[in-house]
């Protein structure tokens, strides 16, 4: 009898070890709300094509996900057994990116719809895990079976496939309980999935708070065991991480979460060095120290339809770091900025230009205390300068936060003055630059939610859609349809 139970037990080092439904468990329209109409028309046009020529295809990630959440998906992305160059052979309107993993995009007016190969486990999925063992994922351009596809993906929700043939959705990681049961949960072994992807820990924490889930047990241990393997992420996917956190309106319960898992011990450290000294319960209440203070402010104002560039959130962020410098009396200011703000600089890989440009916000902040209507030729001039409107966002939520009737003042005599925002350069990390007015806005991402009409240009919304999906090619999982701002 023994026998015959271990004879049909999984193979041991087989994909099978990973999924909870091998042959994959399938929910028809009965159990489910997707239906093929609420499917963006180009990405099921797409998918018809790749049928015509003998291709497996489906609607897969986020978009499924967003779906059965009862949210509005950001975009589509295609999954197929077609290698990139096959897929380049169907369609003339596309091109091929991505070093880690290629991918396609297919272009159409004013959107782009992104198609993936299945992709295989890394090899070492197949082995007992070693505890020292570099797992980082270099290189990924080796496809698979739908069965890997799903298995080497980040978390079961995103892991779900929708067949438009008969409004059914193929599931081999148990993702559809979990979307039920509002978890979210790593497919397979959490300590080797974010060694080969640390992003993933900044991203689950992410998802948590957009999507209202709860992190299971085993994944939210294994990210606090695991939280230093963060130092081994591209330097620019963190960037782009950091900049779609600050989009989403709730960047405060991001970074509380970040600190109830430890991430902020890694994220950021030197800025929150005081703050964890000050106080045994950081994560717990992260939202009273100054940091998380400030950055529920800034929510706030992105709530009531201000705008807020990544610089401005940075130096919320940095504000502690630099209080010794600022309030020293003689001395060269902006040495002693750039003395307090390198070493997190260098760790950030933030571009000199945003160096330069924070180290400017912070230098001017005392300048906002001077309101002599006396000197409204220098005041004039001040306001003209390109970091002004970024400054005085900084110095405004300050204020407010530190519920100052006398920087109050001067906040309200600066921001009644306050007529155009000046053009901004790219933010850090390229995200995004400016957009002329009367511009088209793109119908087929989220609106841009920040800005008034009369603050000048918004950010460019597609080139910023194009930017992130770049970067989903080169560095991140092609499995995160997911932007921060839905």
């Amino acid at each position: 009898m023994k026998f015959l139970s271990n004879l049909f037990k999984k193979k041991i080092g087989s994909v099978d070890d990973i999924l909870i439904y091998p042959e994959g468990k399938r929910y028809y329209r009965d159990n489910h709300p997707v239906r093929k109409s609420m499917i963006d028309e180009d990405a099921v046009k797409i998918i018809h094509r790749l049928h015509k020529f003998g291709y497996k295809a489906y609607i897969v990630g986020g978009g499924v996900r967003d779906l059965l959440l009862g949210r509005k998906p950001k975009d589509f992305d295609v999954v197929t057994n077609a290698t990139p160059n096959q897929i380049k052979k169907i369609f003339n309107n596309c091109r091929i990116i991505g070093r880690r993993f290629k991918i396609v995009h297919i272009l159409f007016k004013g959107k782009v719809i992104e198609v993936s190969t299945f992709r295989s486990l890394p090899e070492h999925r197949f082995e007992k895990p070693v505890e020292d063992q570099d797992y980082l994922i270099k290189r990924d351009n080796k496809f698979g079976t739908p069965q890997e596809d799903a298995a080497r993906r980040d978390f079961t929700i995103n892991a779900l496939y929708y067949d438009i043939r008969n409004d059914s959705i193929v599931d081999y990681v148990g993702g559809y309980e979990d979307i039920q049961s509002r978890q979210l949960r790593v497919i397979g072994n959490p300590d080797i999935s974010f060694r080969e992807d640390p992003v993933r820990m900044l991203r689950a924490v992410k998802f948590a708070v957009l999507l209202g889930l709860k992190i299971d047990k085993g994944t939210s241990k294994s990210i606090k065991k695991n939280a230093f393997e963060l130092e081994k992420a591209s330097t620019s996917r963190m960037l782009e991480e950091y900049n779609k956190i600050f989009r989403t309106w709730r960047t405060s319960l991001i970074f509380q979460g970040m600190a109830q898992n430890h991430l902020l011990e890694v994220l950021f450290r030197e800025a929150f060095e005081k703050e964890r000294r000050k106080n045994p319960d950081f994560g717990d209440k992260f939202l009273e120290t100054g940091i998380g203070r400030r950055l529920v402010i800034a929510d706030k104002l992105l709530s009531e339809r201000e705008e807020l560039t990544p610089q401005i959130f940075y130096a919320l962020l940095f504000c502690d770091l630099v209080q010794d410098a600022t309030s020293k009396k003689g001395g060269h200011l902006v040495a002693s900025l750039k003395q307090s703000l390198e070493p997190i600089f260098q760790r950030l890989g933030t571009p000199k230009k945003d160096k330069e440009r924070l180290i400017k916000v912070f230098a001017s902040q005392e300048r906002f205390t001077h309101t002599e209507d006396d000197k409204a030729s220098q005041n004039n001039f001040f306001r003209k300068k390109d970091f002004f409107y970024d400054a005085f966002y900084v110095f405004k939520i300050n204020a407010i936060a530190e519920n100052n009737d006398q920087t109050l003042q001067s906040a309200f005599f600066w921001e009644i003055s306050l007529r155009k925002r000046p053009v901004l350069p790219n933010s850090i990390g390229g995200g995004g630059g400016g957009k002329k007015e009367g511009g088209r806005p793109n119908r087929n991402r989220n609106r841009d939610r920040g800005g008034r009409p009369d603050r000048g240009p918004r950010h460019n919304k597609q080139q910023s859609s194009d930017s992130s999906k770049e970067e989903k090619g080169r560095g991140s999982d092609s499995d995160d349809s997911f932007d921060s701002e839905d």
